[in-house]
């Protein structure tokens, strides 16, 4: 098997696979596959006019057709470029299309009956003096390539610049063979570019849509905390405090070393996005009881109690359409079980020690915190050293042990102004 028979076999392997993967997949628009499809379509039909010319037996008779064949890549190839541009969702590559593809065109065939670019002589395929025109249009497609890999990663406010380097270290690879040594090896190049392209912007789409997505959820978290605060002012005002002492007692803590491992940066990303619905199972809860100016008796107590696994049910409901189960699970952990006790007498479950998870055991911290330092419709707000000092009693009772250690060593960090 010859050089130019393999390479033409891999290639279009490559663009019929690719061709095939853009037909059924179902993440782009129809206009972002049309882009693909011509792409990948284009450099299927060069790398079949250059085996053509270069893997065949040559026969003098088909001078003429391999003219015509070789005009007709050597006037799309340039515009792979531009083709790739679009299908990476730059705007107005339409026209740059056009302009390349017309002026390759133009240019090939006019110089083509004069062998200025190529002819074909009885041997063969052959150079002409002016070949230098061709590589000038090629050099400057890929060129407009690179320049818009670069604007994509603004495009979509994310870049992998590893992916642009190796799209523009292969293309070097089978560009410089056939400008210095005449070896055809640019649309095998050009293939696995294409292939690297579509991966990468296909991680850019996905990346923007959850980026979509996570505004979606930080809207309705934030309408639900509005609800709350138009049924509950107390409450509401409760919510967004509480935020902030979630997020600054999480990464107290992880500099402290405490629960390192599960304190990530995504971890406290979530914390603090998701605390808001702590509450949010209050909805279920009746005016009479959560508007009441005084102390609730037993059985309102126990009606109020209902709030926690009423919010793990709402949030599992609400976001169960729009996120993935990590997240989910995240917020309903929150709502669920931040009245968890450190002994195992809290509620919903009873649930005692690490088997509380840690988002709720720190909102438990700062729910409380905030409860005691707060004027409530039933009582007085608590100065503030008392306050810590009574949840410094509550240390391996109510409370995760470790984690009032961390808030009495800042505690200077959570007192309100």
């Amino acid at each position: 098997m010859t050089f130019y028979q393999a390479q033409f076999m891999l290639t279009a392997l490559m663009m019929v696979t690719m061709i095939l993967h853009v037909l059924n997949y179902k993440g782009f628009t129809v206009h972002q596959k049309s882009w693909f499809l011509l792409t990948f379509a284009t450099i299927l039909f060069c790398s079949f006019a250059e085996f053509t010319v270069h893997g065949i037996t040559y026969r003098p008779e088909l001078r003429i057709p391999l003219t015509i064949i070789t005009v007709l890549q050597f006037s799309y190839s340039p515009t792979l470029g531009v083709l790739f541009a679009g299908a990476l969702g730059m705007k107005k590559q339409e026209k740059a299309f056009l302009c390349f593809l017309i002026l390759g065109i133009v240019t090939e065939t006019a110089l083509a009956p004069f062998g200025k670019i190529f002819y074909f002589s009885e041997t063969g395929y052959s150079r002409g003096n002016f070949f230098i025109i061709y590589e000038f249009f090629f050099v400057a497609g890929i060129l407009h390539l690179i320049a818009n890999l670069i604007r994509v990663g603004t495009h979509f406010r994310h870049r992998d610049r590893g992916s642009i380097v190796m799209v523009v270290v292969i293309l070097l690879a089978g560009i410089v063979p056939m400008s210095l040594f005449k070896i055809n090896v640019s649309y095998i190049a050009i293939a696995i570019c294409s292939c690297i392209c579509y991966i990468y912007y296909n991680d850019l789409v996905q990346f923007d849509n959850q980026e979509k997505v996570l505004t979606i959820q930080e809207h309705v978290i934030s309408s639900l905390a509005n609800l709350i605060e138009s049924r509950d002012t107390e409450t509401g005002e409760h919510i967004f405090r509480t935020k902030e002492y979630v997020k600054k007692l999480a990464t107290l803590a992880r500099s402290e070393h405490v629960y390192s491992k599960e304190i990530t940066d995504d971890f406290i990303l979530m914390l603090y996005t998701l605390s808001p619905l702590h509450d949010v199972g209050k909805i279920v809860v009746s005016d009479r009881i959560l508007k009441k100016p005084g102390k609730l008796t037993e059985e309102e107590r126990e009606e109020m109690k209902k709030h926690a696994a009423a919010g793990g049910r709402i949030v599992r409901e609400v976001l169960s359409g729009i996120s993935f189960e990590d997240f989910i699970s995240f917020a309903a952990d929150i709502a669920n079980y931040h009245h968890e006790r450190w002994d195992g007498t809290g509620y919903p479950e009873g649930l005692k020690g690490e088997e509380i998870p840690l988002s709720a055991r720190i909102m438990a911290v700062a729910d409380v915190l905030d409860a005691l330092v707060s004027a409530r419709c039933y009582k007085e707000p608590m100065p503030f050293d008392q306050a810590i000092e009574e949840m410094k009693n509550e240390s391996g009772t109510h409370f995760d042990p470790t984690l009032i250690n961390v808030l009495l060593k800042h505690k200077e960090e959570f007192r309100i102004n």
